[in-house]
């Protein structure tokens, strides 16, 4: 018999229970997860918001650094020297760039890029982030802009950008002193701060452009912009502008520049004018020069190549780094030693017969003029420029004394001049014969030093320097180019300082008038004579010739040749005026002359436009010129000193063996 099924009887409660067991554990389990939601926005948008805020920005939000404006250089008389000028450029965002090399080569069939071009690009490549702005060609001209806009399409990341260049108007003339500015390359980014050099392409390279670098750059400013997702600006945020860096002015004044660069008629060789009562530089110049514009930009292979191979080295500023022989230029100077440590009296006199021999030596060393020029005093000896006179001096002060006197005038150092690149030269010493030779020092490496021959090296900044000390009373000041400057928002340049930098040289000062008669009888009637007549007033100057090539004989020079004697020499000329109350010192050199006389007129030029800028009031009545003193005569000419005698009788070695200098 079959059975019926068990029918299972509802438990209403049980079943409640349970629904409300797995409506509580999905309640929990929506619960858990809002939690988690939350906790996990707490920690996104309270505990890290700034974090992921700056993320945020830096998506939207873009610095774009502003360079600062480079200050302008002007010369004492507000010429403008170095500005600034609008250009364009063309610059890529290498970030924005799928294909380096194949869009600048689909580039250049639209726009003109060269080797030099290309090169400087990947140099900057290299230094610069890949969001950041490179330039690639600089100074577009207005057809490459047209070319460019109608193509921009095709080229994704690469914009004209507006940029200021610096420009030399008078090109030539100041290149050695105001320099140029350089592109950045990997060689500045350790001595550059990365901050304040930010978005700044260029940098003083030489010249008073980098040497006064931290006053003309300025300080960077930033503009905040608003991106879109493919870097583009859509809006200005806000602005912060730069500090432009400071106008500098120098006390060089372009007409006088002018006024010596001419003089050379371009003759190689350099020239440096002074102000003694104050240090300033009035004209610096170095011929021959070269176009600072050249390198603003990045100089071209030619162009460099040209500069680098001509024979005359135009980039080499003679004035600093060109070092000589001084010749008969030292002369006042030996003189002035000899009265300051007390071995000379202005009425000592010497024969000079046309030779000097050391004892127990059969080798001489000679004057210039044949037989001499008989009974010599100081001043006689200074104004016709007699070897003899001055190969005893040498010889009785001694080299320790002669070095250690001609240092204080800066001979054989740095004058302090605030250009970067300045030569030492070579003061003849014991201690530098030592650094540089095996054997000892010989007595007639005195006698020969004693006339600005030897181991002597000077540079035109030197020389000028040293005439200006002595101008200046002895007080010696540090050469000054820049004179004042001017910030943003100064209503007037400001003067930078320029103190003496120690005591006057010269203790007493007669002895300073017997110096300066014996250069002023120079150009009356000694080896300068003539050379400036009909200037209004009196000049004290020195000529001084160094001889470019060892003599193989004892013979005087006999060819009159004028090539020849061009060839022969180094010309130098020193001289100051008003000669009683200096305002103006100068040197000048020429590398190839005949005889010192032959730089003269170029200071008598430098003079003449000095002269013509002057007012009336600032200088004193003009002088008449002086008749130079008759020396008083001496039966015979003073025995060796004793010092003389002790220092030695062993000749000069073969490399020191030249002859005498000429005046």
């Amino acid at each position: 018999m079959a059975t019926k099924p068990i029918r299972s009887i509802k438990d209403p409660r049980g079943e409640s229970a349970q629904f409300r067991r797995r409506a509580l554990v999905g309640f929990l389990l929506i619960l858990a997860g809002l939690g988690a939601l939350v906790g996990r926005y707490v920690y996104l948008q309270v505990m890290r918001y700034n974090e992921f805020a700056v993320r945020s920005d830096s998506n939207r939000i873009k610095l774009r650094p502003i360079p600062p404006t480079r200050g302008l250089i002007y010369d004492r008389q507000g010429v403008v020297l170095a500005d600034n000028v609008p250009a364009f450029r063309l610059e890529v965002v290498p970030e924005q760039v799928d294909d380096m090399d194949a869009m600048l080569a689909q580039l250049a069939q639209v726009v003109p890029l060269d080797k030099d071009d290309i090169d400087a690009f990947k140099k900057q490549l290299r230094l610069n982030r890949r969001f950041d702005n490179v330039p690639l060609k600089m100074h577009l001209s207005e057809d490459d802009i047209d070319r460019f806009a109608v193509n921009q399409w095709r080229f994704h990341g690469v914009q004209v950008a507006s940029y200021f260049t610096r420009r030399y108007p008078l090109s030539e003339l100041f290149a050695h002193v105001v320099g140029y500015v350089g592109r950045i390359d990997e060689n500045d980014l350790d001595r550059l701060d990365p901050l304040l050099y930010k978005g700044t392409t260029h940098v003083g390279r030489s010249g008073i452009e980098r040497s006064y670098e931290e006053m003309l750059h300025g300080t960077p400013g930033y503009e905040v912009d608003e991106v879109n997702a493919d870097g583009q600006t859509q809006r200005v945020i806000e602005t912060h502008p730069p500090t432009p860096g400071k106008n500098l002015y120098l006390s060089i004044d372009a007409r006088l520049q002018k006024a010596a660069t001419d003089a050379f008629e371009g003759r190689v060789g350099s020239a440096v004018a002074i102000d003694p009562r104050n240090g300033q530089v009035l004209a610096l110049v170095s011929v021959p020069s070269y176009d600072p514009n050249l390198f603003v930009n990045g100089i071209s292979h030619a162009d460099y190549a040209a500069l680098m191979g001509a024979t005359d080295k135009p980039l080499l500023n003679r004035a600093l780094q060109g070092a000589y022989p001084p010749g008969s230029t030292v002369k006042p100077f030996l003189a002035l030693g000899g009265l300051e440590y007390g071995i000379r009296r202005p009425e000592d006199t010497v024969l000079s017969t046309g030779q000097f021999c050391l004892p127990g030596q059969t080798r001489c060393y000679r004057d210039d003029d044949r037989g001499g020029n008989g009974v010599v005093n100081m001043v006689r000896a200074i104004q016709h420029s007699t070897n003899t006179y001055f190969y005893k001096l040498a010889l009785d002060m001694g080299i320790d004394r002669l070095s250690a006197w001609m240092s204080r005038f800066s001979f054989g150092d740095r004058t302090g001049i605030d250009l970067t690149g300045e030569a030492k030269g070579v003061l003849p010493s014991r201690a530098w014969k030592a650094a540089h030779s095996k054997f000892g020092w010989f007595p007639g490496e005195t006698v020969i030093a004693g006339i600005g021959q030897g181991y002597w090296e000077v540079t035109p900044v030197q020389l000028a320097h040293a005439v200006a000390t002595l101008a200046g009373h002895g007080v010696p000041y540090a050469p000054r180019l820049v004179m004042s400057t001017k910030a943003l928002g100064e209503l007037q340049p400001q003067p930078l300082p320029n103190p003496p930098t120690g005591p006057s040289l010269i203790t007493k000062p007669s002895e300073w008038g017997v110096i300066n008669e014996g250069m002023r009888a120079v150009i009356t009637a000694g080896t300068g004579k003539g050379q400036f007549d009909g200037f209004p007033y009196e000049v004290a100057g020195k000529t001084g010739t160094a001889e470019r090539f060892s003599r193989t004989s004892d013979a005087y020079d006999t060819n009159k040749n004028s090539a020849y004697l061009a060839a022969r020499h180094r010309a130098w000329f020193e001289g100051f005026t008003p000669a009683e109350d200096p305002h103006i010192a100068a040197a000048a050199m020429l590398e190839a002359g005949a005889w010192g006389k032959d730089a003269a007129p170029i200071v008598r030029k430098i003079f003449d436009a000095w002269l013509s800028e002057q007012s009336p009031d600032s200088l004193p009545p003009p002088q008449l010129p002086v008749a130079p003193p008759r020396a008083r005569p001496a039966p015979s000419a003073s025995a060796p000193s004793e010092e003389m005698m002790q220092d030695g009788t062993e000749d000069l070695p073969a490399q020191a063996s030249s002859a005498g200098a000429t005046p």
